[in-house]
């Protein structure tokens, strides 16, 4: 039943949302003790670190807050409602992790032309408790990364931190015992590509999204011909498809029958519905109905590409 389906999505969310919301506390925490640490110990570099695991924190509480609001109903004034709150978030966090990572880069260069003392082996030992939280926090938010975009940006904000922390301690220790500053450069240079191929590669699908385009995986032409495939569809024009969000798409178009087709207008509309939905998963379409006379001035997409 569609009422229990609803209900069940509602539990899943709920339970999402209480394992992020653990995801923020506990970078929350590590961010606090981390502070405290810097200031016993006079470490600038676990003050920095801590600054890196409020950024956690709040692309966290961003994604949670974004999933919050995607949930709100329709309405008057927002009739698709707010699920591209999710998708604004992911272009947030991806933005910010794509500076995240120029700055690792710059970073890593300048240290390397000027090293820096480590403060002892204080600083690996609190890197190597970020890392245990990173890990919890990673574990708390995996699944969740692989069906939601916006948790999905939050996540890799998550494992590139885990990463730093990794670096902080591989990085710490061989120069502790080594004087192996170069080290520092080619650990913080490979988290820094991780994070800008992740960020890259992420941002373009949220712009278009946002952007009204068409689902990748739809081609454009097989869509038109699948349509006029369907036993009575004469010709399909001024077509129109998009994603809402990740999971939601719809499409709009002219379908032209023939005038003795009339009284199987249902029919033939159902046909499509149920070809968009299952070939395509397109589960929302408006589609307008047309005799030929009234479509002789319109073909395909003559809405998108113009006629010469």
């Amino acid at each position: 039943m569609p009422h229990d389906h609803g209900h069940h999505h509602h539990d899943t969310g709920s339970l999402s949302d209480r394992r992020l919301a653990w995801a923020v506390a506990a970078n929350v925490v590590l961010t606090v003790a981390q502070i405290i640490g810097g200031i016993v110990s006079g470490s600038l570099a676990l003050v920095a670190d801590a600054l890196h695991n409020l950024n956690d924190a709040a692309s966290l509480g961003l994604a949670l807050f974004a999933r919050k609001i995607a949930r709100r109903p329709a309405h008057k004034g927002m009739t698709f409602g707010y699920s591209r709150a999710e998708v604004i978030a992911a272009l947030i966090n991806l933005v910010t992790l794509i500076i995240v990572g120029l700055y690792l880069v710059y970073e890593a260069i300048a240290r390397f032309f000027a090293p820096e003392p480590i403060a002892g082996w204080i600083v690996v030992i609190v890197a190597g408790i970020a890392l245990a939280v990173d890990i919890v926090t990673a574990m708390l938010t995996y699944a969740m990364s692989k069906e939601s975009i916006n948790v999905k940006a939050a996540f890799v904000h998550n494992v590139s931190d885990a990463l730093a922390s990794v670096g902080v301690i591989v990085a710490g220790t061989l120069i502790l015992l080594y004087d192996l500053y170069i080290a520092d450069l080619i650990v913080t240079v490979a988290i820094a590509a991780y994070v800008l191929y992740q960020g890259f590669s992420m941002i373009g699908r949220t712009i278009r999204i946002l952007m009204g385009a068409a689902p990748p995986d739809i081609e454009f032409d097989a869509l038109i011909q699948a349509m006029e495939s369907v036993d009575g569809v004469e010709e399909i024009h001024h077509v129109h498809v998009w994603e809402l969000n990740e999971r939601d798409r719809s499409v709009e178009a002219h379908v032209v029958i023939r005038e003795s087709d009339m009284d199987r207008m249902e029919a033939i509309k159902s046909k499509l519905k149920h070809l968009l939905g299952e070939r395509f998963r397109i589960a929302h379409s408006t589609l307008e109905i047309e005799l030929p006379p009234t479509a002789s001035d319109h073909r395909h997409d003559s809405a998108i590409v113009p006629r010469h």
